[in-house]
């Protein structure tokens, strides 16, 4: 069985921070709340194996923002954006921008866990996808690099593919 999927939920109003993240906790996701575009980048990186549902409008830096720092860092992370004041033009900015998705506040909770659910599939496929290209790329090269050598050299190379892979 996989471990549940990790969810950065990201939204400065505490109210709907604690209903989303509630909701989502009891359709067994790992949620990790934020207040801001500051804390959640926190918990972004490459291996992140989750998705990042974010509020539009926030003090600071927007979602929007964060979308863009989220694309930085793995473009492959689904995004999906939230907000209480949508328009059609912010919405289609923020696909553009490569959100996975775009909802209206209010939301229903099935709603969000339905979307949440989907982007994560793709996320835990995108996360299986690197994993056997990287098995792949280690078996392809030790046959290269360490035909015909000793033991150690052939644990040099492991070492050196295990290390770029980190």
């Amino acid at each position: 069985m996989s471990r549940p999927l990790r969810v950065l939920l990201v939204d400065d109003d505490a109210d709907v921070r604690e209903a989303f993240g509630q909701a989502l906790e009891l359709a067994e996701f790992r949620v990790t709340a934020c207040k801001s575009f500051i804390e959640a980048t926190d918990h972004i990186s490459p291996g992140f194996a989750g998705v990042v549902v974010t509020d539009v409008r926030m003090p600071g830096k927007s979602g929007l923002d964060l979308l863009e720092r989220v694309r930085s860092v793995d473009a492959e992370i689904p995004v999906i954006v939230m907000t209480g004041h949508g328009d059609i033009p912010m919405a289609v900015g923020a696909m553009a921008s490569g959100a996975h998705d775009f909802l209206e506040k209010p939301c229903p909770p099935r709603l969000l866990i339905e979307r949440v659910e989907r982007a994560g599939a793709l996320r835990r496929l995108v996360l299986e996808n690197r994993r056997l290209m990287a098995e792949r790329t280690l078996a392809a090269a030790l046959e290269r690099d360490a035909q015909g050598e000793g033991l150690a050299r052939k644990m040099d190379v492991v070492e050196k593919h295990l290390i770029e892979a980190a």
